[in-house]
């Protein structure tokens, strides 16, 4: 039995509540949403799946993202919710598998996976350790497996400013700070905006900065919603499309997952990604372009 889940922060806060409500010690295996989709993820029967599409080989499912919704029978729980780790609590609260140890912890899930943020938050992330500490969950290079593991262990034994306060997370952490302050000229430079929309292009830059990814509705807050395109690795093979709301100015009708379905891709509402050959890659780019500008509801 393995826990399958994807490296943000709501997938790790997904294997805390697994590990604690199941009893269960066996290693987690890291996967992007794409994967799954696109079968290259070995699923297993007995494997527990959350936070990502269903695939029909695992046993247990949990997931929350609008573009992921069931039409056929399952093991686990689904719902339209700010986390897939709030869905989990409910589920094993309700069955007595769960009491309120982690409530904590998944209101500010919910609160960060479903960008229900302040431009304080936005602008100022030390100032906020759940918020922080999500932000030193990337997965760039495929290397950062024990560190995510860790964090899941440090979650269940230890409250945040404890887990802030280790050698390894507070390196981490001054490293994105240091990065947040860089990374405003990277968007300033390589963002335009096209029609209410605001398109950043890091498809020139090797290697992508990493930044705060919400930082861009401070900087054009009067669009309506972003999209942000990059090379997935040096091979320059295919390219990642990421949409998401305006956390700021949240009149964007687009449903982000839905749009992104129609290439491969998907999330919620707000926010979503995709995986294009780069060839032709443009031309969808400029197809959810048209979409987004002319907001109307997908």
């Amino acid at each position: 039995m393995r826990i399958v889940t994807r490296p943000d922060f709501d997938g790790i806060v997904c294997a805390v509540l697994l590990r604690e409500a199941l009893d269960i010690d066996t290693g987690i295996y890291w996967v992007e949403p794409g994967e799954v989709q696109k079968k290259t993820a070995q699923i297993q029967t007995g494997d527990i799946l959350a936070n990502l599409p269903y695939d029909r080989a695992c046993s247990l499912w949990f997931d929350h993202h609008v573009s992921n919704r069931p039409d056929h029978d399952f093991n686990g729980a689904f719902a339209v919710a700010p986390s897939a780790a709030g869905v989990i609590h409910k589920y094993y609260k309700a069955s007595g598998h769960l009491d309120n140890r982690f409530d904590d912890l998944v209101v500010h899930t919910d609160i960060i996976d479903s960008a229900d943020l302040t431009r304080d938050q936005v602008l100022y992330p030390e100032k906020y350790p759940h918020i922080l500490l999500s932000m030193t969950i990337q997965n760039r290079n495929g290397n950062d497996a024990p560190y995510w593991d860790r964090l899941v262990e440090l979650l269940r034994t230890m409250d945040v400013d404890a887990i802030l306060a280790d050698p390894g997370v507070k390196a981490r952490c001054g490293e994105v700070i240091r990065q947040n302050r860089t990374y405003t000229d990277y968007l300033e430079k390589h963002t335009r905006v096209n029609g209410r929309i605001s398109l950043t292009d890091f498809r020139k830059l090797d290697p992508v900065p990493s930044g705060n990814r919400f930082l861009v509705y401070c900087l054009f807050p009067d669009t309506l919603a972003s999209v942000k395109v990059r090379y997935r690795d040096s091979g320059k093979t295919h390219v990642l499309v990421s949409i998401g709301h305006n956390i700021f100015n949240r009149g964007c009708r687009v449903n982000a997952g839905h749009l992104l379905a129609r290439y491969g891709g998907g999330g919620h509402k707000g926010a979503g990604g995709c995986t294009l050959d780069a060839a032709g890659a443009q031309e969808k780019i400029d197809e959810m372009l048209n979409v987004l500008n002319a907001n109307e509801p997908v």
